[in-house]
């Protein structure tokens, strides 16, 4: 398996697995969300990054989609680890651990003290996962509705 920045070619590929991640959250996903990401990832004025993980025939199993943000209280920028997905199929094969360790690279590239990321509580396949990479912090997430 190679981990990579994702490519214009892996447009097809990556939208299957986005979809995948989208029906995994129960979230909606069409046409619409799927071009605003896509262009996200290319455009330089956002600092919105994603890499994926191909099989050894070349196929994209998995993405992760993060950025970079500030930390006011550290007065540093720092990264945010937004999406990981793996296609079900790959899942236990290393991939996920290929994806954290090119992140890992990224975030000491760009001086970012950590990543930080979060997950649904009842996700306990990853939660097993990341358990091993990283440590869970003492905050509660809230998300206030704009309408």
């Amino acid at each position: 398996m190679i981990v990579e920045k994702l490519k214009s070619s892996d447009r097809n590929e990556w939208s299957m697995l986005y979809e995948g991640y989208a029906e995994f959250y129960k979230m909606p996903m069409n046409d619409d969300i799927l071009d605003k990401v896509w262009s996200w990832i290319f455009d330089k004025e956002i600092k919105f990054y994603a890499i994926g993980v191909k099989s050894s025939e070349g196929e994209l199993i998995g993405f992760m989609h993060f950025r970079e943000m500030p930390s006011p209280l550290r007065g540093s920028l720092v990264g945010f680890l937004d999406d990981l997905y793996i296609h079900p199929d790959f899942r236990g094969s290393g991939a996920v651990q290929l994806l954290f360790k090119e992140l890992k690279s990224i975030a000491k590239a760009n001086n970012w003290p950590y990543v930080r990321w979060i997950t649904a509580s009842d996700n306990h396949r990853a939660r097993k996962v990341y358990d091993k990479l990283s440590g869970v912090i003492d905050f509660v997430t809230y998300q206030m509705q704009s309408s």
